[in-house]
């Protein structure tokens, strides 16, 4: 083998990755054609691997004996609508046909969360992603997995693991930043249920950003139930208690329909005399609206390719870290903050 290499050893991602002058994450990610390696980044890597007897297809096909190629997805809501999308990017990491996917419900039932993961151990799966139903801290699955886990949404409540959560702080600041931006100073805020770490959150970041312009929330925050019925109650009381906002910030599309509603039928026109902003960006709720609503995007698709990517780093046996790690969120604009003309 060139440059002093023993012959007597097979190359490791390690021999590639430093004879090409690159992080073993990035050798991997060139290797499995995952992530976004530079074209000329990834064909330095696989020339250096052919040249050590290294082949991305043994990458592929598993360079630890007794890879399974398959990964174990354990939900704890497969039909809420935060799921699907965070499935969906998982599934897009991990490529049609290239790993096989177990994926589990365990409905929220902690005793039934446990039979699967016992069924996914016995299979033999090479990783597990767990997705939470929503953003508040969940028991974790203990230190004794004997493969990796990636908690998604939801993150765990042992700080040795390694968690991706939506920042919900940074959406409440940008949804206000952006009010800001629109001229509007007499903010209101209606949400959802109080002991929710999402509401709290949004809630916190919304303050802050108020607090540095030298504003606060017009009367107190509202918040009750994740529902349009809620958003129609809380928008017609606030809006009669305070004729003088000028925007709400909804903490959920739902309820930001609701008061949409209850603006209308109080005659106030949105966006020219109130802008109403939502959070999750549920396309079939905020594009049918009546204007269509704009909203804070938690970006879960994304949220779920990184938590797949994060099990391949482990399953290559990089160090992926531990902790929770809150993944950006984006504005969505549409014509409930601002006229479209």
């Amino acid at each position: 083998m060139a440059n002093g290499e023993s012959a007597n050893r097979a190359a490791t991602l390690s021999d590639v990755a430093r004879r090409a002058g690159v992080s073993i994450a990035t050798a991997s990610k060139a290797l499995n054609d995952r992530g976004d390696v530079a074209a000329s980044t990834r064909a330095k890597v696989l020339a250096v691997a052919a040249e050590l007897a290294f082949t991305p297809n043994a990458m592929a096909r598993g360079l630890l004996a007794g890879r399974t190629g398959t990964v174990g997805l354990l939900t704890s809501d497969l039909e809420g609508r935060f799921m699907i999308p965070i499935l969906m990017g998982a599934e897009d990491a991990f490529g049609a046909g290239r790993i096989n996917v177990f994926l589990c419900d365990a409905r929220g039932d902690a005793i039934r969360e446990q039979h699967h993961l016992k069924e996914l151990l016995s299979r033999r799966v090479d990783g597990i992603i767990v997705v939470g139903r929503q953003t508040d801290p969940r028991p974790s699955l203990g230190q004794e997995i004997p493969v990796p886990v990636v908690y998604a949404y939801a993150p765990s409540d042992d700080p040795r693991d390694l968690s991706l959560t939506p920042d919900n702080y940074a959406g409440g600041r940008l949804a206000i930043e952006h009010l800001l931006a629109c001229g509007r100073r007499r903010i209101a805020h209606i949400s959802g249920e109080p002991s929710y770490a999402a509401a709290q959150d949004r809630l916190a970041g919304a303050r802050a950003a108020l607090a540095e312009a030298g504003l606060e929330l017009v009367g107190e925050p509202m918040l009750s139930e994740w529902t349009e019925h809620w958003g129609r109650d809380a928008g017609a009381l606030l809006l009669q208690r305070h004729p003088e906002i000028d925007a709400v910030f909804c903490g959920s599309d739902q309820i930001a329909r609701g008061v949409l509603d209850s603006a209308r039928d109080l005659g106030r026109a949105v966006p020219d005399d109130l802008a109403v902003i939502g959070y999750d960006n549920w396309e079939v709720l905020a594009t049918n609206a009546r204007p269509e609503l704009t909203s804070i995007d938690a970006n879960l698709q994304q949220l779920g390719r990184q938590a797949a990517l994060r099990v391949f780093d482990a399953i290559d046996g990089i160090d992926i870290g531990e902790g929770a790690h809150h993944l950006p969120v984006r504005l969505v604009i549409r014509g409930s903050t601002i006229a479209r003309r």
